[in-house]
């Protein structure tokens, strides 16, 4: 696989057109799709659905990773896994036991994975480290579109860039994540980046260009689409 993951955020695409959507990212050299499921509990509103994962699923055979904001996250990992997800991610705050979940997603064959808050210290995951595969970094607050980057996580994403060496994790980040934050964190070592409005949709140029020139290190200089 490529050196970096580049993971379009699906809840930003065209929910109208979804399967054309899936395919020209697909031959754009996506590489993960990144799928958002909310309970409307745990975060007060509510992702994708069951149907647009599948019609993802249907649609293409790239890996997909489902980023549960739900409480009890448990009870939704036999389904996801048996629908096809290839990595579950759960938030650990989001029940009594995270870590038997993560041994259950495991068990169906899957990538586990954890999910930083911002305001989520390392210490409250580390003791989870070991036993994931992936450690997604939320560098705006879940549930809400359209913030700012929060800078104060970055201190979290170098700590962790530490710790990976010991635990063999993937790291991955997500939110508001543009051109230069791409450059900035792969040169340190993140592998996976979640790209939404920020970096691929909604601009003017086709989504073949913008992750070719994220691929090759390229300045991209993003123009917004305008309506």
């Amino acid at each position: 696989m490529a050196d970096i993951y580049l993971c379009p955020s699906m809840m930003c695409a065209d929910f109208g057109n979804l399967k054309n959507e899936v395919t020209s990212l697909e031959k754009a050299g996506a590489d993960i799709f990144h799928i958002d499921i909310m309970d409307g509990k745990y975060v007060p509103t509510i992702g994708m659905g069951l149907q647009d994962f599948k019609v993802i699923r249907e649609t293409t055979d790239l890996m997909l990773d489902v980023h549960l904001m739900v409480e009890k996250p448990s009870a939704y990992v036999q389904m996801f896994a048996e629908l096809g997800a290839d990595i579950i991610y759960i938030h650990p705050n989001s029940e009594n036991l995270p870590e038997s979940t993560l041994y259950k997603i495991k068990s169906y064959g899957k990538k586990a994975g954890i999910v930083l808050n911002p305001g989520t210290s390392i210490s409250e995951i580390q003791e989870l480290l070991p036993l994931v595969d992936y450690v997604l970094v939320m560098t705006v607050y879940v549930g809400f579109s359209g913030q700012k980057y929060l800078d104060f996580v970055d201190d979290k994403i170098h700590q962790l860039l530490t710790l990976k060496t010991d635990h063999h994790f993937e790291l991955v980040v997500d939110g508001a994540i543009t051109p230069d934050k791409i450059q900035k964190w792969r040169s340190l070592g993140v592998k996976g980046f979640v790209l939404g409005t920020s970096a691929l949709f909604g601009k003017n140029q086709s989504y073949d260009e913008l992750i070719s020139n994220y691929r090759s290190r390229q300045v991209v200089n993003l123009q917004t689409k305008t309506r």
